[in-house]
C-alpha cells in the first residue's frame, strides 16, 4: 500500500486500492490505519491521511517548511487578498465573480486569476441570468490541499454575534453604519416598488 500511494502521488480511491491489492475494500481501510501508525512509530517525515474519498501519503505538517525549501514553491503562496477570495468561492459556491466582489467590496480579477492557475478554483457553468456570467467553484486539489473529504467538511461559519465579539470599536461603529445605509437602500426600494405598482 505504501508503494502504490507513493507511486500514485496523489489520493487513490478505496476501490481503486483495492482492485489494485486485490483486496476486499474493507481490508484498505484496516492496513492504511496501520500503515499510519507505523509511520508515526517509526518517526517518519511521511504520513497518510484520508482525503478525497481516499488515502493519500503526504508529508508531515512540521517538516513542510524544509520541503518547500527545496523544492523552491515559493510563487505558490497565496496571498491574504486570495485566501478570502478561495473562502467565499469555497463557501458560497458556485458564485459569480460579480457576487465575489460583492462581498469582498473589492475587485478579484488578479486573486481569481492566481487561484485558477494554482487549479484550486475552476469553472462550474454559467449562471442562467442575463449575460450568463462564469460560475466559480472549488476542486478536488482544494479538498486534498486542505485535508477535506468533502465540502460537507468545512468548519461552520461564525454567527453575526460571534463575528461582531471579535471586532473593536471602531469596527462596530463601521458595521452598524454599514446596516443602517443598507436598510436606508431597502427602505427606498420598497417605496419605489410601491410607487411603480401605484
Amino acid at each position: 500500500m505504501e508503494a502504490v500511494l507513493f507511486a500514485a502521488g496523489h489520493p487513490v480511491q478505496i476501490s481503486e486500492l483495492a482492485r489494485v491489492l486485490d483486496w476486499p475494500e474493507a481490508h484498505v481501510d484496516a492496513v492504511a490505519q496501520q500503515l499510519k501508525s507505523h509511520l508515526a512509530e517509526a518517526q517518519s517525515g511521511l504520513t497518510i491521511r484520508q482525503t478525497g474519498g481516499g488515502w493519500q501519503l503526504v508529508t508531515l505538517p512540521q517538516v513542510y517548511p524544509v520541503v518547500e525549501r527545496l523544492a523552491e514553491v515559493t510563487d505558490r503562496h497565496i496571498s491574504a487578498p486570495s485566501m478570502e477570495t478561495l473562502s467565499i468561492i469555497a463557501f458560497k459556491q458556485p458564485i459569480t465573480k460579480q457576487e465575489i466582489e460583492q462581498i469582498r467590496g473589492v475587485r478579484v480579477e488578479r486573486a481569481l486569476q492566481k487561484l485558477l492557475e494554482l487549479e484550486l478554483v475552476e469553472e462550474k457553468g454559467r449562471k442562467q441570468v442575463i449575460g450568463r456570467p462564469i460560475l466559480y467553484g472549488t476542486t478536488e486539489l482544494f479538498l486534498r490541499s486542505f485535508g477535506l473529504n468533502s465540502l460537507a467538511e468545512l468548519p461552520d461559519l461564525p454567527t453575526d454575534a460571534e463575528a461582531a465579539a471579535g471586532l473593536d470599536e471602531a469596527q462596530l461603529q463601521l458595521l452598524d453604519e454599514a446596516g443602517r445605509l443598507s436598510q436606508g437602500e431597502q427602505m427606498q426600494l420598497d417605496f419605489d416598488e410601491t410607487g411603480d405598482k401605484a
